[in-house]
């Protein structure tokens, strides 16, 4: 018994012992969770008065961010606003200048219609002495008339000559050295007459010095209606037995040969004569371009050409190029460049073609506008040539790039055959073409018929047509020609210029 109680007691006190030990346990953790609890408040405050501070420097921040953006935006704003200040101001001044503008032009409107009323008032009046003059010649007979018209245009005539005479001798005193050199230069052409004679004339011999005479003709009238056909310069000196052509186109010369030479075995010389057989010469002369052509194709062997172009090719019979015959340079060409093809392997016959054709243009240089490089590109297109052909024709001189080496040989033949001692003369084409120059600038004004450049190109002669130029015109227009030579041509020496004007009436006794 005292065993169980003892071992009661002890349960009993184990039990105590257990609950106060669960008590102090349950209290200890009490106090743990609090504190932590405290602890994870003060940090949580802590974290939102961090947060807090941060927000408040944030917007404090975003405040000052708003006051410089204001600012800036408020300084624009003013500077725009100067800015448009000053365009007004600037506006302003502009207006009142364009008001002071408008002011001066009103006065000066004023000032214009004041002398327009006067000059009104002047025309009125020389209209009322035209009146009175006209009134008075209404009177007069046709030869007092014509003596007056005649007399005021000597008068003016006189003045233009005097005015003109006063500004050369003007121009002769500032330009001394301008003129001493024209003067060397005139007797330096004077003196190489002998070699520009070669090119520039052909000699036809007379059965008798009687034929002189008739082909001079009753004043003149002979002699002048060839050289007006022709265009060429008909000389006749005191050389025995011997008329001299002279003009710088050889197709020309020869026509007149050719005429000239059937007049004298004809022996009938008189204008309408001269006129048949100068057509006659003519159409000889085309036949003979036509057997050219056609010869110069068969010599170089290139098959046939379209008639056009062998046409065109056997004028170029007629045509130098610094004093070389163009057709034989041609024909020359051509063999040069076909020897080249077969040495580099290119077609001979495209060369051949290239070669033969590279200066077809010339032939019509002075009816189209460029260079004969580019003339003959262009008429070679027209009748469907190959580009190597016509690279050829446009290229040999360089001024186009060449596109095929074809060019670059074309080039090449043509130099060799140019290269060659004697065969050209610089100074002969170069004479030839002024004479064209001249010829081309008097045929440009109105009512000229045709023009012909002679005596080695000191005078130019032009036939106008009689129904579009009167005889008064005559003789502005050579005024006005001699002016336009001044100032587009340079030329040793002077020009003189002749005008023409000749009417005909024909009919026919039936």
């Amino acid at each position: 018994m005292p065993d169980i109680l003892v071992v009661g007691l002890v349960a009993l006190v184990a039990g105590l012992v257990g609950f106060g030990v669960a008590l102090l346990l349950r209290r200890s953790l009490a106090l743990s969770s609090e504190q932590t609890a405290r602890a994870n408040a003060e940090r949580l405050v802590s974290e939102a008065r961090a947060k807090q501070r941060e927000i408040i420097l944030e917007a404090k921040d975003e405040a000052l961010r708003l006051a410089k953006s204001a600012e800036t935006e408020n300084r624009e704003r003013r500077a725009e606003l100067q800015r448009y200040e000053t365009r007004l101001d600037k506006k302003d001044e502009q207006l009142d200048t364009k008001l002071a503008q408008v002011e001066e032009r009103d006065r000066r409107l004023d000032e214009k219609d004041k002398e327009i009323a006067t000059e009104r008032a002047e025309i009125v009046r020389i209209q009322d002495e035209q009146k009175a003059e006209l009134a008075r010649v209404a009177g007069l007979t046709q030869d007092e008339a014509r003596t007056i018209l005649l007399q005021q245009i000597e008068d003016e005539v006189r003045d233009v000559a005097n005015r003109r005479v006063r500004e050369l001798e003007q121009e002769a005193r500032e330009r001394a050295d301008d003129r001493a050199r024209d003067i060397i230069t005139m007797a330096l052409q004077r003196y190489a007459a002998d070699h520009t004679a070669e090119h520039t004339v052909t000699v036809v011999g007379l059965p008798s010095d009687d034929m002189k005479g008739r082909i001079i003709g009753r004043e003149g009238r002979n002699i002048r209606a060839l050289e007006q056909l022709t265009g060429v310069d008909v000389i006749i000196d005191d050389t025995p037995e011997t008329v001299v052509l002279s003009g710088f186109d050889p197709i020309r010369r020869e026509i007149a040969k050719r005429a000239l030479d059937r007049l004298l075995v004809d022996g009938r010389i008189h204008p309408a004569r001269i006129e048949e057989m100068v057509a006659k010469a003519r159409t000889e002369i085309d036949q003979s371009i036509r057997e050219a052509g056609e010869s110069a194709v068969y010599d170089v062997g290139i098959g046939s050409l379209h008639p056009d172009l062998t046409k065109l090719l056997g004028r170029l019979a007629f045509r130098t190029s610094y004093g070389q015959n163009v057709l034989k340079h041609s024909i020359e060409v051509a063999h040069v460049a076909g020897m080249l093809g077969a040495e580099t392997g290119y077609d001979i016959q495209t060369m051949k073609r290239a070669g033969l054709l590279h200066d077809i243009g010339k032939a019509i240089d002075h009816e189209v506008e460029g260079p004969h490089t580019v003339i003959g590109g262009e008429l070679l297109k027209r009748y469907g040539f190959s580009q190597a052909v016509i690279d050829g024709v446009v290229g040999h001189h360089g001024d186009v790039e060449p596109v095929t080496m074809v060019g670059t040989l074309i080039s090449a033949a043509d130099a060799i055959s140019a290269a060659r001692p004697g065969a050209r003369s610089e100074i002969v084409s170069n004479y030839i073409q002024r004479l064209q120059e001249l010829e081309a600038l008097a045929n440009g004004f109105s009512g000229v018929e045709k023009s012909y450049a002679i005596q080695a190109g000191r005078e130019v002669r032009v036939i106008v047509k009689p129904q579009e130029v009167d005889d008064l015109t005559s003789t502005r227009l050579a005024r006005d020609i001699s002016q336009k030579i001044q100032e587009s041509l340079q030329y040793p020496g002077q020009i003189k210029v002749t005008v023409i004007r000749e009417t005909r009436a024909v009919d026919y006794a039936k």
